[in-house]
């Protein structure tokens, strides 16, 4: 059985439903390990007990850019491959991916604020992390806007393309510019920067924020399918003549 049959949306259900128990549970344990590894790992000798706020800002960033990465294929499979999920996907996963870059701002102005005096600076890093949520901000609107769903998704996939010119910026800022915000420090060509005391329990919570990511946007997709089908019934039962209080079927009976 091929990938175009797993990505089926009848078929993603069934898998959705038997893969979403373990999600969960593999969630939670990264998050308990990883947690746990955040209050044992030493305070950093400079920033001290403030430092440990990377292990909530980091993982949120990266959550941030993986989101918004699978967007983009997800646009590509729209626009190019007409593929029967890439839609739902897409959408499903802007106000997740919207979420956790709220979550790396507000962290890292935390964590600017003892370091830099302040909570904000036109830095290059912070302003395209800030043009990234404004872009899933736009990104979302657009897909309310527009009614109808393929006029919507094909708007939503070029817009998400033009947008993707961003995340090189986001993640190479601290390089082309001088900016305060700190370089590469976990993936370098001579090594991580980081203790490994620190790494391990680092790298545990972006797991568990990739695994959450996941989880959720599983749930979202799934969603997401359910209310287009409820949509299409509706319009069909419009068409027909049908009471528009006509029984919608359960996600268990449609999947």
């Amino acid at each position: 059985m091929n990938f175009i049959v797993y990505s089926n949306p009848g078929n993603f259900l069934r898998i959705a439903a038997k893969l979403l128990p373990w999600l969960w549970g593999a969630t939670a344990f990264a998050f308990a390990l990883g947690l746990f590894g955040t209050f044992d790992a030493p305070p950093d000798y400079q920033q001290g007990e403030t430092a440990r706020i990377m292990y909530i800002h980091v993982p949120a960033a990266w959550t941030a850019m993986l989101a918004y990465t699978l967007m983009a294929m997800s646009a590509l499979g729209s626009l190019v491959w007409r593929h029967p999920l890439a839609d739902a996907t897409q959408k499903a996963a802007a106000p997740l991916g919207a979420a956790f870059t709220f979550i790396c701002l507000v962290t890292g102005a935390l964590w600017g604020k003892p370091m830099w005096g302040t909570y904000w600076v036109w830095d290059a890093r912070l302003t395209s992390v800030l043009v990234l949520f404004l872009i899933y901000l736009g990104l979302i609107a657009l897909w309310q806007t527009i009614e109808e769903p393929s006029r919507a998704a094909r708007a939503v996939s070029i817009m998400t393309l033009v947008g993707f010119i961003n995340m090189p910026i986001v993640k190479f800022s601290v390089d082309w510019w001088n900016t305060l915000h700190q370089p590469a420090s976990v993936f370098r060509m001579e090594g991580s920067a980081i203790a490994g005391s620190m790494l391990w329990p680092l790298m545990v919570m972006a797991l568990a924020y990739t695994l959450l990511f996941a989880t959720l946007h599983v749930m979202a997709v799934r969603n997401e399918i359910m209310r287009r089908r409820a949509r299409r019934l509706a319009i069909a039962l419009a068409a027909v003549g049908e009471p528009a209080t006509a029984r919608i079927p359960s996600a268990e009976a449609a999947s």
